[in-house]
C-alpha cells in the first residue's frame, strides 16, 4: 500500500468514527425531545429548561439559512428544550428603516407563545435613532437592545455609543453587542466588515456600572487579557463561537461563572452545536443549570 493510500484510509476511518460519535452524542443529549414536544402540544407553552440569549429572525442578507422562517425556528427551539430565546433580526444589519424592522421583529415574537423575547436594534448613524429606542421600550416592551457597530459604521469609542449607554441606563435596558456576525474567511468580498473593537468597553462599563452589557459572537476574536478585563468590568458573554475541547469548562475556570450565558446563534449556526458544548464539557449540575438558564434569568431581572 502506498503511503498516500494509507493516509487516505486512516483519514476516512477517523472521519467516520468522529461523525458516528458526534451523532450518538447528539441523539443521547436530545432524547427527551419527543416527551417535550408532547407536553408543549398539550399545554401550548414552552416546557424546556434552556434560555438562549442569541438567536436571530429574518433573512441573512447573503444566503438562505435553514430555519430562517420563524415558525421553523420556533419549532426547533421548542424541540431542543428552549424555554425562552432572546431574538434580534438580521434585517437591521443592512436595512436603513430600523423602525419597521423592529416592528416586524416584535410582531413575529408575539406569535411565538412567549418563547421569543424581542431585542430591538438601533443604528445611531441614522436620524431619529433615539426615537427608535423609545419605541423599543414604550411600544414594543422590549427588555433590551442589540447593537451591530461594525455594520452601522461607528466604534465603541465614539461619543454616540456612550450616549446609548446613558439612555439604556435611564430606561433599564440590557445592551447586547455583536462582535462579529460571520467568520472573516467566508464574508462577502464587497462587504468588508471587521470585528467590533471591544477595547474601549471595560472603561465605559465602569463608568456606567448599572448598564447590563453582553457580548455576542465574541470568542472568534476575544481571549486572554482583554477577556479578563471585560469580565472583571461586569460584561457577560455567550458560547455560540466558543471553540476547543472542554471549552465551556475552560472558560468558567478563567472568569466568574455568572458571566457566561447560553447562546446558539441560531439559525446561522446549528443549535445542536451550542448544546453539545455544554454536554462535552462535563460540567457539574450546578454550573450546567447556571449557564443553561440561571445566569440569563438573573441578568434579565437585574434591574
Amino acid at each position: 500500500m502506498k503511503p498516500s493510500e494509507s493516509f487516505e484510509f486512516n483519514r476516512r476511518e477517523f472521519l467516520a468514527t468522529t461523525v458516528g460519535a458526534a451523532t450518538a452524542a447528539a441523539a443521547a443529549f436530545s432524547a427527551p425531545s419527543v416527551t417535550r414536544g408532547a407536553e408543549e402540544k398539550s399545554s401550548g407553552a414552552p416546557s424546556g429548561n434552556l434560555i438562549d440569549t442569541n438567536v436571530y429572525l429574518g433573512r441573512w442578507p447573503f444566503r438562505r439559512l435553514p430555519l430562517d422562517e420563524t415558525a421553523l425556528l420556533v419549532a426547533k427551539l421548542r424541540d431542543q428544550g428552549v424555554a425562552q430565546a432572546w431574538a434580534g433580526t438580521f434585517d437591521t444589519l443592512l436595512h436603513k428603516d430600523i423602525t419597521s424592522a423592529n416592528a416586524r421583529l416584535a410582531g413575529e415574537c408575539a406569535k411565538s407563545g412567549g418563547l421569543l423575547v424581542p431585542i430591538g436594534a438601533l443604528d445611531p448613524m441614522q436620524p431619529d435613532w433615539e426615537e427608535d429606542l423609545r419605541r423599543c421600550v414604550d411600544e414594543h416592551r422590549m427588555p433590551g437592545i442589540r447593537l451591530h457597530p461594525n455594520y452601522h459604521g461607528y466604534m465603541l469609542s465614539d461619543p454616540v455609543f456612550e450616549r446609548i449607554l446613558k439612555l439604556a441606563d435611564e430606561r433599564g435596558l440590557l445592551v447586547q453587542i455583536a462582535v462579529i456576525m460571520e467568520d472573516e474567511r467566508t464574508i462577502h468580498p464587497l462587504v468588508n466588515v471587521p470585528p467590533t473593537d471591544t477595547a474601549p468597553l471595560p472603561a465605559l462599563a465602569q463608568k456606567s456600572p448599572r448598564v447590563r452589557l453582553q457580548l455576542l459572537n465574541a470568542f472568534r476574536t476575544l481571549r486572554g487579557k482583554p477577556l479578563l478585563e471585560l469580565a472583571t468590568a461586569g460584561v457577560r458573554f455567550e458560547i455560540a463561537m466558543l471553540e476547543g475541547v472542554n471549552g465551556v469548562a475552560n472558560l468558567l475556570a478563567q472568569i466568574a461563572p455568572d458571566r457566561v450565558l447560553f447562546g446558539s446563534y441560531a439559525p446561522f449556526f446549528y443549535f445542536e452545536s451550542a448544546r453539545l458544548k455544554l454536554k462535552e464539557s462535563a460540567l457539574p449540575p450546578a454550573q450546567i443549570s447556571a449557564v443553561s438558564a440561571g445566569n440569563a434569568r438573573q441578568f434579565l431581572a437585574a434591574r
